[in-house]
């Protein structure tokens, strides 16, 4: 096995994985620390640190401080070279190739973090010796000032970091043979310069107030990491340390300063941040980076009338393209998509980031409208339409973007980013190869639709739905002859809803069915009640399935055993069925029907008109009703000039069912004239405001 062998595959042996990451790491590090460890005590000691980052990298909620005890464990173990960090964290990376990007960045950063910090820490020791040592000079008599000094002189001319000695108005007055080898000056001219002449860009902002603070006398000391300029021109990154030294009445007299050259450390964290924050396929900015960006915007708006933009993409059809032509077409196809984008979308303002997958997003920053944010996003979705040549294949690709632009003030990251994902939804829903806009009215109504959906399970144990009943009357002579049960919500914020804003999402989640089956149970109890008070003349009571329903292998059960439980005959129950549920299938629904109409209830087909409208086949059907959508009944109501199409094709279909035995039911009658003429017609049942509107049972006439 070499240094990075192949990743395990598998964690569920953790103590044989840290076994084997143990041989490749300690093969790694062979030779570039000096431990007072042989080979076998070296490849126990690392069993022991891969136990804890296997642990690390499965664990569900990642703690990056066991993690930088590892590293500091490899510091006082003496493993203390950068070039030991560095294939160190080149094991990790390969040993752990298979786990999710995110937790080994994590894991890799918090080593990398621990061992730094565990190094700085036995500088800072080393460093405390010298400044004690200065300090302890000050402090002894004069006779044994000499030989403090002559300590001092000693450990400063000797130490293996750089060391200065400046007066406190900025003038260098000494340095070392280590910082002069650090940064390539000689000492003399080292000592021409000042402060201002080590003064960059790169320095913390802090910098000048904390040098300024110790010269004053504010403060004994501070550490920082600052740049250097090497004399060749290259950056030295170090870890400094500068103490103020007083005279004997306390005021300050010198500046000590001392620096460890961290340049390597420096880069390597550099690196791995730019892992952590970077696709490792694409190379654009991850979704960590993307967020930190705009967290920062978001957090850093003081201006009112500043706004902010998003274009979430994704690339339609691609789990195609994996699927049929290879991951690795799929893979080069989002390399090219991405760098179209970072090329086509580069200006100062704008972010081109990875999401995940073949999800993309742009961020428009100081947008000045939505006509710029959709500019953006015209021009990504002409980038991603070109023609892709990946592969040996000439691929035509589309995309489909979300686009949201609103002000930065008040605006939160989640809100912001759940309005893109939203808006990418409906142009995906739309057809795909096109941008969709954020509408916040039409957000809202699905988010409530959303909450309505999660709270149906607890509502139908909380009897939050009730029933009404709606008559059905006979033309011929006004009586009520039925009524149809209409399941409502009493919900606890919206108030009582109808069936339209909850019936549909009900058969998406297959809530239908306990709630259908609930509706049934209530409406043949309270038939069973009125044939126990009126006999014969008791309605007939008319419940709706629903598709879901009668795709339930338990429906021709549920029924039976419901008539059964509430004593209702089954000639007193006709069950509405829309055309969908029994004319688009065959197969099993058929047989259902067959066997719901062998156990005694009537079997109505509802809304007629509006689907197949096959006579053909529904006269091989048990059924005994249609009801006319009410649609076609709305144009019989103008009183003066009723649409003549609608009155022919009303009077066709009456015609037509009672030709196949059965009667007709019109549905959504308001006015008289409406049934004046659907009597004349020939209809046999009416129902509508005209007659009644849904109410209690208490309400209903018998």
């Amino acid at each position: 096995m070499t240094a990075l062998s192949p990743a395990p595959t598998s964690w569920d042996r953790p103590h044989r994985a840290a076994e084997r990451m143990a041989r490749a790491w300690s093969l790694a590090i062979a030779g570039t620390s000096y431990v007072s460890m042989n080979g076998l005590e070296v490849q126990d000691f690392l069993t022991s640190l891969s136990t804890r980052l296997i642990h690390a990298l499965t664990t569900e909620v990642f703690d990056p401080a066991d993690v930088r005890e590892v590293g500091s464990t490899l510091v006082a173990a003496h493993f203390t070279e950068p070039t030991t960090l560095e294939r160190t964290l080149a094991v990790l990376a390969e040993q752990f190739g298979n786990a999710p990007v995110k937790r080994v960045a994590q894991v890799q950063g918090a080593l990398a973090s621990g061992y730094a910090l565990a190094l700085r820490d036995r500088v800072l020791d080393e460093q405390e010796e010298i400044r004690t040592a200065a300090l302890w000079a000050r402090a002894r008599a004069e006779e044994g000032r000499r030989v403090s000094e002559a300590r001092f002189q000693a450990i400063f001319a000797g130490a293996a970091i750089g060391m200065s000695v400046s007066t406190i108005d900025g003038q260098v007055i000494e340095v070392n043979q280590a910082l002069c080898d650090m940064l390539g000056y000689s000492d003399d001219e080292l000592r021409a310069m000042s402060f201002e002449d080590f003064a960059l860009p790169e320095d913390p902002p802090g910098a000048p107030a904390m040098f300024a603070e110790v010269l004053s006398g504010g403060r004994d000391q501070f550490r920082i990491e600052k740049p250097y300029v090497h004399k060749d021109g290259h950056r030295v990154w170090t870890d400094l340390v500068a103490s103020i030294i007083r005279d004997e009445d306390g005021r300050p007299r010198w500046l000590v300063a001392m620096f460890e050259d961290i340049t390597e450390r420096h880069l390597l964290q550099v690196r791995l941040r730019h892992q952590a924050l970077h696709d490792p396929l694409t190379q654009l900015p991850n979704r960590t980076l993307f967020f930190e960006r705009l967290s920062d915007l978001l957090e850093a708006a003081e201006d009112d009338d500043a706004r902010v933009g998003v274009c979430y993409l994704d690339v339609d059809g691609f789990k195609v393209i994996n699927d049929t032509l290879g991951h690795d077409v799929g893979d080069q196809l989002l390399q090219t998509v991405a760098r179209r984008l970072a090329r086509s979308i580069s200006g100062d303002r704008q972010l081109v980031a990875r999401m995940g997958g073949d999800e993309f997003v742009v961020l428009v920053e100081d947008c000045g409208g939505i006509e710029e944010v959709v500019a953006v996003a015209e021009m990504a979705l002409d980038t991603v339409r070109a023609p892709v040549h990946v592969g040996g294949h000439e691929i035509s690709i589309s995309a489909s973007i979300g686009v949201v632009e609103q002000p930065l003030r008040g605006t939160s990251t989640g809100e912001l980013m759940k309005a893109a994902d939203t808006t990418l939804y409906w142009a995906k829903a739309d057809g795909r190869n096109r941008l969709a806009l954020f509408d916040a009215e039409r957000h809202a109504r699905e988010v409530t639709r959303y909450e309505l959906s999660a709270s149906m399970p607890a509502a139908l144990e909380r009897r939050e739905f009730f029933v009404e009943y709606q008559p059905l009357v006979r033309l011929s002579d006004g009586v009520t002859t039925g009524v149809e049960a209409l399941v409502r919500w009493r919900h606890p914020r919206f108030g009582v809803l109808g069936p339209d804003s909850f019936i549909g999402m009900a058969e998406e989640t297959g809530l239908i069915v306990p709630l259908g089956r609930w509706v049934l149970h209530e409406a043949c109890r309270q038939a069973a009640e009125w044939r126990r008070q009126v006999q014969d003349r008791a309605p007939i009571m008319s419940v709706n399935l629903a598709v879901r329903q009668m795709r339930d292998r338990t429906i021709v059960r549920d029924v039976k055993a419901i008539l059964e439980q509430t004593g209702l005959p089954p000639a007193g129950l006709q069950l509405e069925l829309t055309e969908s549920a029994v004319m688009s299938t065959g197969g099993d629904p058929i047989e259902d029907l067959n066997a719901l109409a062998a156990l005694g209830p009537r079997i109505a087909i509802d809304d007629f008109g509006t689907g197949y409208s096959n006579f053909a086949y529904l006269r091989n059907l048990p059924v005994h009703s249609l009801k006319l959508a009410g649609s076609f009944v709305a144009g019989l109501r103008p009183p003066e000039r009723p649409d003549p199409v609608d009155q022919e094709i009303v009077a066709a279909v009456i015609g037509l069912a009672h030709t196949l035995k059965l009667s007709v039911t019109a549905e959504g009658v308001e006015t008289a004239e409406q049934a004046t003429r659907l009597l004349a017609l020939g209809c046999d049942t009416a129902q509508g405001w005209y007659y009644a509107s849904p109410g209690p049972a208490a309400a209903v006439k018998l």
